[in-house]
């Protein structure tokens, strides 16, 4: 029953011993197979500094990622996630979460446990949880619980594992609370959207892989779909605070903010439709970065059907195509040098170079000033007269009013 227990690697090894212990779970109608899991997997997670796990995702592009914050896997889904959401459960009777990239249940198990903290026992609380990975969700079962209501989570995926036969048997013991329900879609995130209900979320948990991973979940139309779905006054919660993620965000009429700092030196980002949610700025930089150079375009699928690999090549042509016509060249991060001196020459050449294709005659030209003048109003504090997305779209507007002189 140990096969495999001295192997030690990355996280496509244990995907196929995972594999093959539940199979050896179906077939024998056993739980030891999955005890003995439990034991294996303390070769292939990461402890965090919270003392919760986390795992590497599977390699793309030679690359390698974890699915949490080094700081603290459980501690990131309270702070990124929970806290921004700010509910009254006492005004909100029944709250509904939409949680994308569910993972190992980290970020439903963190609002559950707000949840009954804070509710009193008179609301209830709805969760649907997307994950693509079976075996992300199996590993969710054997690894150790960071909290309490993790047990919840455990017991929900088990028995959406069993009904789609990955699982041999239901071993979870906790029972859901009534008030609570939790349903886990196996799927694509695009697919799972379209039958969701319009106007039904208090607030969604956008928690993919990095966009350069997961772009097919981070492309205008998606959005769109979330924009559909969330109430009006709901929030969207993500660690990212990726240029193409926030146009995107922006184009599919979300206003924008900066999210909790946690573990780096920048938030991520809340997004929402009502502009009372949004109490900080973007930093000005990325404020700059997003609305004036190439690096903001954003993902884009139309059909919600393309491959990661279509949506990046895609996203890779219109770059190309907006660099020096409509949009400044990212290159050495040039709109950051708009209105500033600079003694190195060399650098300073090249940045003129990229500006005087767009019109722009020099970095302290009144065409430069002209574009990046509505930052002369930045705020860290986000108000409905004077936020990011304001400042994003007016300098959008300037730098093609100076492109098509």
């Amino acid at each position: 029953m140990s096969d495999y227990s001295n192997l030690k690697s990355d996280s496509k090894d244990f995907h196929k011993i995972l594999n093959s212990y539940f199979l050896k779970e179906k077939e024998s109608n056993q739980s030891s197979y999955r005890k003995e899991l439990s034991k294996i997997i303390f070769d292939y997670i990461i402890k965090t500094d919270d003392g919760s796990y986390t795992i590497n995702s599977p390699d793309f592009d030679g690359k390698s990622e974890t699915m949490h914050n080094s700081n603290g896997a459980i501690t990131e889904s309270f702070e990124k996630f929970v806290k921004p959401l700010k509910f009254d459960y006492s005004k909100n009777k029944e709250i509904a979460i939409l949680d994308i990239c569910g993972g190992f249940g980290y970020n439903s198990a963190a609002v559950i446990a707000d949840f009954l903290e804070k509710s009193g026992g008179n609301s209830k609380i709805a969760i649907d949880m997307i994950e693509i990975s079976l075996e992300t969700l199996a590993t969710a079962l054997v690894i150790p619980s960071p909290i309490a209501t993790h047990n919840f989570l455990k017991s929900a995926i088990e028995s959406k594992l069993v009904d789609e036969d990955f699982a041999g048997i239901a071993i979870e013991k906790t029972e859901i609370p009534e008030n609570i329900a939790i349903n886990v879609h196996i799927e694509d995130a695009r697919k799972t959207i379209i039958d969701l209900k319009d106007n039904n979320y208090d607030a969604i948990f956008f928690d993919p892989y990095s966009p350069a991973m997961a772009p097919e979940l981070c492309s205008v139309e998606f959005f769109k779909e979330l924009k559909r779905v969330i109430k009006d006054n709901g929030i969207i919660a993500t660690y990212s605070a990726s240029s193409p993620v926030r146009w995107g965000l922006i184009e599919a009429g979300f206003y924008i903010g900066e999210g909790p700092i946690f573990g780096r030196k920048s938030g991520g980002t809340i997004a929402s439709l009502d502009i009372n949610n949004i109490n900080n700025s973007i930093p000005l930089d990325d404020e700059r970065t997003i609305a004036i150079s190439d690096a903001g375009i954003p993902f884009r699928d139309s059909n919600l059907n393309l491959t990661a690999s279509q949506i990046l090549n895609n996203r890779k042509k219109e770059r190309e195509k907006a660099r020096h016509h409509y949009k400044i060249s990212s290159a050495v991060q040039t709109p950051l040098f708009l209105g500033k001196d600079l003694k190195d020459e060399k650098l300073k050449r090249r940045l003129i170079r990229n500006l005087n294709k767009v019109n722009i005659s020099d970095l302290k030209s009144d065409e430069a000033y002209y574009i990046i003048e509505p930052q002369n109003r930045y705020s860290k504090e986000s108000t409905k007269e004077n936020n990011s997305n304001k400042r994003i779209i007016e300098m959008n507007k300037r730098l093609l009013a100076i492109i098509d002189n």
